[in-house]
């Protein structure tokens, strides 16, 4: 595996696309090996052939439907009403509708990408720096990595065989600790920038309540979900059904804000998204064949146990290796890749299965905002219009928030696992 590894570090350098050098990588371990070729043919259709991973592009599809049927520009509405007596109100509002909405998209760089482009030029108007907006917009978008229903979740769970529901789950305080940590840095930062806020008072208790009917539809959603999963009404999958159903009744029949066109584009945007997502999921099989064929987990978990037999101390080793990975590999990849290997090691310590992915997923998300492959990075940098060096400057502040967020999950086990052993027991 040493020479697939540089084959696919090679490759990566040289600018090719992930997919293609997972997949030239992943068939250089057959060749050097002599397996059949036939092999490769065989693991791309397996990797696929998961009823849930069908969650994955049902969820990218509700997600892109329910942007186009008004959910979004309702949350928006809430969050203003919520924060906007804040100092850098619309980077609050950026926070609590990265919150809401990842109960809603679940994909961190759709969230980074569409905050951008709706509180961005807003943010520049009143004059915050673009670099500070682009940071802000950016790391918020890391708590859908953790509000259900996640992406990064759904594939951890079904590569490591970890229930989603539980996952889901386990998601939801370290998604509500990491909102407040980003609130408290945004509020820090912006008060040192004098970005001052909208409104001198805080609204009043009627308004809220008509800012949360008005999203009622959307805030209802996240409740089905998480309730049909847990009572067992629903598959993941079958999930991710009906919440593209759900998209299109609300935008159709509730909001009526859902055209045939813009249907139409949204079925045209979902292909693409969904298109990169599973080449990614489909050549990561051969690369996951090499990785067994090897017995990798297996010497990893002997070399690493044999470094320390403290679980603690091994999951900061772990979590320092996935933001080195996270900064170089796309999180998808870092996912299918390095699950099989990791969860073997930390399971055999004794640190639960839902604690680790929680944790995994967070970190690894996080590589979507960090030099120099962060895909969010550069995209909110092009669409605030400010240099990636300067957004990652600005961002200091806001890595140090979700830092803090991580080593709290970390050695407090019961943050992530309290809920789902309440509902599901232990």
């Amino acid at each position: 595996m040493l020479t697939v590894a540089i084959v696919f570090i090679v490759l990566l350098l040289l600018g090719m696309p992930v997919a293609f050098a997972i997949g030239i990588s992943g068939a250089t371990f057959f060749i050097t090996n002599g397996l059949p070729y036939s092999i490769v043919v065989q693991k791309v259709i397996s990797s696929t052939q998961s009823f849930t991973l069908l969650a994955i592009p049902l969820f990218v599809f509700a997600g892109n439907l329910m942007n186009q049927t008004g959910i979004t520009s309702r949350m928006i509405k809430l969050s203003n009403v919520l924060v906007g007596h804040m100092y850098g109100h619309i980077g609050q509002v950026s926070v609590v509708l990265s919150t809401l909405m990842g109960g809603v998209s679940g994909s961190a760089n759709a969230d980074a990408a569409m905050e951008s482009r709706i509180l961005g030029p807003d943010m520049i108007k009143r004059g915050y720096s673009k670099g500070w907006g682009a940071a802000v917009n950016g790391l918020s978008s890391l708590i859908t990595a953790t509000i259900p229903p996640s992406m990064g979740l759904i594939i951890y769970g079904s590569v490591g065989e970890v229930s989603i529901g539980r996952l889901f789950i386990g998601g939801i305080i370290p998604g509500i600790i990491m909102m407040i940590a980003l609130m408290i840095a945004v509020d820090i930062t912006a008060k040192k920038r004098n970005y001052k806020p909208e409104r001198t008072e805080r609204v009043s208790f009627k308004e809220v309540i008509k800012a949360f009917a008005d999203c009622f539809w959307a805030l209802l959603f996240p409740i089905i979900l998480i309730v049909g999963i847990r009572f067992g009404l629903m598959t993941p999958s079958e999930a991710g059904a009906f919440a593209a159903f759900y998209a299109i009744f609300v935008g159709a029949f509730i909001h009526k804000e859902l055209t045939f066109k813009t249907f139409i584009q949204t079925l045209k945007d979902s292909v693409r998204d969904i298109g990169v997502i599973m080449l990614i999921v489909a050549i990561s099989g051969i690369f996951g064949y090499g990785i067994v064929y090897d017995n990798i987990p297996q010497t990893l978990a002997s070399l690493l146990i044999g470094i320390t037999s403290s679980k603690y101390i091994m999951l900061l080793i772990i979590i320092a290796f996935l933001i080195f990975a996270g900064m170089f590999v796309e999180t998808t990849v870092c996912a299918l890749l390095l699950t099989p290997i990791l969860l073997p090691v930390v399971t055999s310590l004794g640190v639960d299965p839902v604690h680790f992915g929680v944790i995994m997923m967070t970190v690894v998300t996080a590589g979507i905002m960090t030099p120099p492959v962060g895909i969010a990075l550069y995209t909110v940098s092009d669409i605030m219009g400010c240099k990636p060096e300067e957004t990652a400057r600005e961002a200091i502040p806001f890595y140090i928030a979700v830092l803090a967020v991580v080593l709290i999950i970390t050695f407090i086990p019961d943050l992530v696992t309290f809920l789902p052993n309440l509902i599901y027991g232990g």
